[in-house]
């Protein structure tokens, strides 16, 4: 008798939903971008708008919507600073105790990894990419299976391996003598005039 072909049903509707998530998403996206280089059109003539309202638009909810992603090495401070709190509050209190077991030889931790330049650059990426791909309105339920293949594994394999940023770092102590320096190259600096 053959399979039962209801799983297989199943599994193409939960993947139909995560693409129209994920289109919704993107034409949200692309309508704010063509907003931020149009500056004579006014959010009334939105896509979303003229098909009736999109459902959880990111303008509901009162906070201030990113042209593009706040990385963190384009920041000065003040911001650099907020957002590198914000980041630290992540780290310490989701990816550790979640995440992260006792660091050894083969798997390096620094419990002082906001002074390893690499280290806040690429916690900083997984953190954009987990506040995204956990939200099932922009991405659908398979944000999180994403995260862990494409951003969690590779990020961590780079970071906790022996000749990563924290290759110095022992359990319980900092090793300064492989840092990078703390200052961001001003190319990377994103001109505001």
């Amino acid at each position: 008798m053959p399979d039962d072909p209801a799983p297989a049903v199943t599994e193409i509707a939960e993947d139909i939903a995560d693409l129209q998530a994920q289109v919704r998403a993107l034409t949200a996206r692309l309508d704010q971008l063509t907003r931020a280089d149009d500056p004579d059109r006014t959010s009334a003539e939105s896509p979303e708008e003229e098909r009736g309202g999109a459902e959880g638009a990111e303008g509901d909810s009162g906070e201030p919507e990113w042209a593009s992603p706040p990385f963190i090495f384009i920041l000065d401070p003040p911001a650099y600073d907020d957002e590198l709190c914000a980041l630290a509050e992540w780290v310490e209190g989701v990816l550790v105790p979640g995440y992260l077991s006792e660091p050894s030889a083969d798997a390096r931790w620094c419990h002082l990894w906001t002074e390893h330049p690499v280290a806040v650059a690429r916690l900083h990426a997984l953190w954009l990419a987990w506040q995204e791909l956990t939200d099932p309105a922009s991405c659908g339920y398979t944000g999180p299976s994403t995260w862990h293949r494409d951003h969690y594994d590779p990020c961590m394999r780079e970071l906790r391996l022996s000749g990563g940023p924290f290759n110095g770092c022992t359990k319980g102590e900092h090793s300064v003598m492989h840092r990078q320096p703390g200052l961001v190259p001003s190319a990377w600096k994103i001109s505001t005039t």
